[in-house]
């Protein structure tokens, strides 16, 4: 279980890496970016939408929201922007 907690941290990561190239893209769609900044923004606010204390509910609000604006705005993106960051990270890790 710890090691698959570790490998899951490692993606998240990894995948935060990405967002980050993708939004300094300047082929990103300006939607895109919009969105990445607002799941982004959703996660580092101080308060929830829908309070914590609430049950099932205040925890999915944050498993919901923020997979979901990471979902859109990949799909707005065009394929060759993702590439080529992720061809990018691949190139900073050999360094």
């Amino acid at each position: 279980m710890k090691q698959k907690l570790k490998q899951i941290a490692r993606n998240l990561k990894a995948e935060f890496q990405l967002y980050r190239r993708v939004l300094k893209h300047p082929d990103t769609p300006k939607p895109a970016k919009w969105l990445l900044a607002l799941a982004v923004g959703y996660v580092l606010m101080p308060f929830d939408l829908i309070p914590d204390f609430i049950p099932i509910i205040g925890q999915l609000d944050d498993l919901i929201i923020v997979p979901g604006l990471i979902y859109l705005a990949l799909r707005l993106i065009p394929e060759e922007v993702i590439w080529q960051c992720r061809e990018e990270m691949k190139g900073n890790t050999h360094e």
